[in-house]
């Protein structure tokens, strides 16, 4: 057990902290759920560069990354319906892109082929991880400017969603058009 994948096993055991806090009725939940998220968004970017910079690449932190930021994007997002903070039509947009894409990579592992992340995916998932941040904070705050502000970002957020979702169908129809 390497470091890369220390640090994706602590993300993943951040998301029921996470749910339990933005969930229960105490003071400051959205400012410590913020500084969750942003503990937990940061393990992700620790734990790719330390994994590629030190060779440390292994198939548990291929599946298991890719699987800990779903995990954590949604449960956030999710409680976000729960407490009135996001619309659900945008986190079931959010929720069947990543479903499927992540099929569509399983159809393409099983055909030996592997599927890198897009520059598209990329940004969807900055945009998201942004939105959060500042949703929680304009509700922590009660400011409705960075309201007003995520409200936007979550917009863009979930179009950049729509957009990468397809991209990846696009760039990768040929799994589809050749499958038995």
């Amino acid at each position: 057990m390497n470091l890369p994948n220390k640090l994706t096993l602590f993300r993943i055991f951040l998301i029921p902290v996470l749910v339990v806090v933005m969930l229960l009725n105490i003071p400051n939940k959205f400012l410590i759920s913020c500084i969750i998220f942003i503990v937990a968004s940061i393990t992700d970017a620790m734990d790719g560069h330390i994994a590629r910079k030190h060779n440390l690449v292994t198939d548990f932190g291929k599946f298991m990354d890719p699987l800990a930021d779903k995990l954590l994007v949604i449960s956030v997002l999710t409680c976000m319906i729960e407490v009135g903070l996001v619309a659900s039509w945008m986190v079931i947009i959010i929720v069947a892109r990543e479903l499927t894409v992540s099929i569509l990579r399983a159809i393409a592992a099983a055909d030996g082929k592997v599927i890198a992340a897009s520059g598209g995916g990329k940004l969807k998932t900055i945009s998201q991880m942004a939105s959060i941040i500042i949703i929680l904070l304009g509700a922590h705050f009660v400011n409705p400017l960075l309201t007003n502000i995520g409200d936007i970002v979550i917009l863009i957020a979930t179009l950049l969603t729509l957009y990468s979702g397809w991209e990846y169908l696009y760039k990768n129809k040929e799994l589809f058009m050749n499958s038995k």
